[in-house]
């Protein structure tokens, strides 16, 4: 058995083998070492989508109810005096814009003025109203007044006279 030559070929068949397969790994561990070093730089640029700082314009709320919104969107109108406000459900919120103009103390003074002007301008269309119904309440007593004054008789102690000067 020993001085079999297949077995000394079939030994060193068998080496080569083993040799040729440790090599392979060998190779494969190279490989996979550069890989690991020549991994790419990765450069992603994000281009996001803007959330909530645009504006976005509107003619009618029919313009609004069309657009479909993901979140609490304002429409405003091209003259900025409405503004609709629609959520993700579709619900339509309208608010009216005011311009706030700030005011000095001049402005604040003659504002003043001003509601100081029309308080007495209707103090006295209050007195007026007031002395037009007191005029006719006091008409209404002159008449009675005249009406005693005919009834009384001569024999008073009170002349006519007396009488034109206590009616006036």
């Amino acid at each position: 058995m020993y001085n079999n030559p297949y077995m000394y070929q079939q030994n060193y068949n068998q080496q080569n083998i083993n040799e040729r397969i440790d090599n392979q790994i060998a190779q494969l561990q190279q490989m996979k070492e550069q890989m690991r070093n020549q991994q790419p730089a990765i450069n992603q640029t994000f281009q996001l989508a803007p959330t909530g700082n645009v504006m976005r314009y509107a003619n009618t709320i029919d313009d609004v109810t069309k657009e479909n919104v993901y979140s609490d969107t304002p429409f405003f109108s091209k003259d900025m005096s409405i503004v609709w406000v629609k959520d993700n459900k579709g619900n339509i919120k309208t608010y009216e814009l005011n311009e706030i103009i700030p005011k000095d103390n001049k402005d604040l003074q003659i504002e003043s003025l001003q509601m100081q002007l029309a308080e007495l301008r209707k103090e006295i269309k209050n007195a007026k109203s007031n002395n037009e119904y007191v005029d006719e309440s006091n008409e209404s007593e002159e008449s009675t007044n005249v009406s005693n004054v005919s009834k009384l008789s001569k024999k008073s102690k009170w002349s006519k006279r007396n009488y034109k000067q206590y009616d006036r």
